[in-house]
């Protein structure tokens, strides 16, 4: 029977077989050691030419030898022990092994202080994978699943499968289509998420549903975005009418996944509630990082009489002040703005408040008054440096946002033991689609607008439509979106109002919400719900900066699966069968 290298620590004297792969080996004048790793950890295996038949096979031993060996366990001698492994005060003393397999040279190293390329490592990902890293993540993961499963059980929760096959459908990303072969010229739609399905779920009577779903979205990766497919914790609620009822009732499971999980620390126990706007305004992001300070001060007031023309002619300026920053060479400061400048900045003005005065080039453009008052406002002391942002509203909040969060990278504010959470509440129920040019969904389509159909009615402009808040909400983890949810429209009525504003007729919505707007009819109760991003969690509870470290077999940050080779060509005869013509212009 096989003994994991993490049990034989009490069985002293006892004949044990250990199975798993040559870590390292040792010749010591004729005594070969082996460091044997499996699943558990490291043993240290001694081999005799005395003890075992086939001491030569031991001596062609190379890493990553698959192996078996049977001996006798025994303390180490003294002085010998390794206090830095939990098998270190032991080690087997073979009387029999077997090379399983043999391996050929690693493609990529595996030693956690000599990594190799993120190409290299996800082509040979199965070797990749029994890095101790990579063990110990996979494991965390397990449990993190079923920490989850647990509170939502607890909490009254129904698991509940939905299809995979379904309909394409406006989530706010592209589908993936599958052509069906029996329906030709039609498609499924791997899905976005759940979401018909678990409103339809709550029409069904169910009083509280959950799923670990897999979902499927076209979007280009990110390091902290994976492309193609991810999971996320999809839940819904029937008789629900207030987005309140559902966050009240998630957000002890993520402060119970921060502090009881990963044992890390909540900036605030109480997790604030921000409004989409202020969110903007104050931080300059929907997804603002609450680890550090550095808000958004508006200078509109300050500045309503300047004659410093950068400011004069801008629709709004506002500054943040950076502590400490006095000390940043030209070099640098030119970094930021270049980082400024692709963020739509046509430049980075500032102040720099040194030896008790106030440096810039643009100081002598500002009255004493004004340089007085922005001291003032933004808090500047001896030290730091008071970055301003001006022209479009739009504009000036996303640059110094992005500013905020450079600097709190540049200054390590961004402590990975701690964990900030908040709320963003009450988001736009339509936004203006810069690229199409008009007016559109500001997420999708199935929140309920605040003031129902009579908000909708009373919309009869663009800016009108763009003032609706949806009952629609985002929690947001150490700067990242982690989840988004809403109280959910279940009423024909308010759906067919909510698309016609758009230039939508009721039979396109029809076509699109068929089989939803058809259950509306039958008592569908007011419901809310939200899902939470599974791997995006993870990656902030364990420290990590890439989303790819968190996944067994992600694909690259081109969307390649470079171990599988996918996406790739298929056999013609299967096109044959779909009733499909590949078009393509390859030059």
């Amino acid at each position: 029977m096989r003994t994991k290298t993490t049990d034989t620590i009490s069985k002293l004297g006892e004949t044990l077989t250990v199975k798993g792969w040559v870590n390292s080996r040792r010749d010591h004048g004729g005594v070969i050691f082996i460091d044997l790793r499996d699943y558990n950890g490291l043993l240290q295996v001694v081999i005799q030419p005395e003890n075992v038949d086939n001491f030569g096979e031991a001596e062609h031993l190379r890493d990553e030898y698959a192996i078996a060996v049977t001996g006798v366990l025994r303390e180490r001698g003294e002085g010998l022990a390794n206090p830095n492994l939990p098998t270190g005060q032991v080690e087997l003393v073979a009387d029999k092994f077997e090379v399983l397999n043999a391996s050929q040279p690693l493609p990529i190293s595996l030693n956690e202080s000599n990594q190799s390329s993120e190409e290299l490592r996800l082509k040979y990902r199965y070797l990749d994978l029994r890095r101790p890293k990579m063990q110990a993540t996979l494991k965390q993961r397990a449990k993190y699943l079923s920490f989850i499963r647990r509170f939502m059980e607890d909490n009254d929760f129904l698991e509940v499968q939905t299809p995979i096959l379904a309909n394409s459908s406006p989530e706010g990303a592209r589908d993936f289509l599958i052509p069906s072969r029996i329906h030709a010229g039609k498609f499924y739609a791997l899905p976005q998420a759940p979401q018909q399905f678990k409103q339809l779920l709550m029409v069904g009577g169910i009083d509280k549903y959950y799923q670990i779903a897999p979902c499927f979205r076209d979007e280009d990766p990110r390091a902290d975005r994976l492309y193609g497919d991810f999971y996320q914790l999809d839940l819904e609620r029937a008789f629900v009418e207030d987005g309140e009822e559902i966050r009240s009732e998630m957000e002890v499971l993520i402060q119970n996944l921060v502090q009881d999980f990963a044992g890390k620390e909540l900036v605030t126990t109480e997790i604030p509630r921000i409004s989409y706007e202020d969110a903007m305004n104050i931080y300059g992001s929907d997804k603002p990082d609450l680890r550090f300070d550095m808000k958004l001060v508006d200078l509109d007031e300050t500045l309503a009489t300047t004659e410093f023309a950068v400011f004069k002619n801008a629709k709004k300026v506002k500054a943040i002040c950076v502590k400490g920053a006095a000390n940043l060479s030209r070099s640098q400061i030119d970094n930021f703005t270049e980082i400024a400048k692709k963020e739509g900045a046509g430049g980075l003005a500032y102040l720099t408040f040194v030896d008790g005065g106030i440096k810039s080039p643009i100081a002598k453009f500002l009255t004493e008054t004004e340089l007085a008052e922005i001291t003032a406002k933004t808090g500047a002391e001896d030290g730091d440096i008071v970055f301003f942002g001006a022209g479009k509203p739009a504009v000036v909040n996303r640059v110094l946002g992005r500013m905020r969060n450079e600097f709190a990278t540049f200054y390590n504010l961004k402590d990975k033991n701690k964990v900030a959470l908040c709320w963003v509440v009450d988001f736009p129920f339509y936004e203006y689609d810069e690229n199409n040019r008009k007016v559109d969904f500001g997420h999708n389509p199935f929140s309920l607008p605040k003031g129902g159909v009579k908000a909708l009615e009373a919309a009869k402009t663009d800016a009108d439509k763009l003032a609706i808040k949806a009952d629609q909400f985002d929690m947001v983890m150490n700067g990242y979106e982690v989840c988004s949810g809403a109280v959910r429209n279940y009423n024909p009525e308010v759906m067919y109002k909510a698309f016609e504003i758009l230039g939508y007729d009721n039979y396109f919505v029809a076509q699109k919400f068929g089989a939803m707007l058809e259950a509306f009819k039958f008592g569908a109760p007011p419901h809310a719900g939200c899902a939470f991003g599974l791997e995006r969690i993870f990656m902030v509870l364990t420290g990590e900066d890439n989303i790819r470290e968190v996944v067994a077999f992600p694909k690259s940050a081109a969307g390649v699966d470079l171990m599988m080779a996918s996406p790739s060509d298929v056999d013609p005869k299967l096109l044959n069968e779909l009733k499909l013509v590949l078009d393509i212009d390859f030059e």
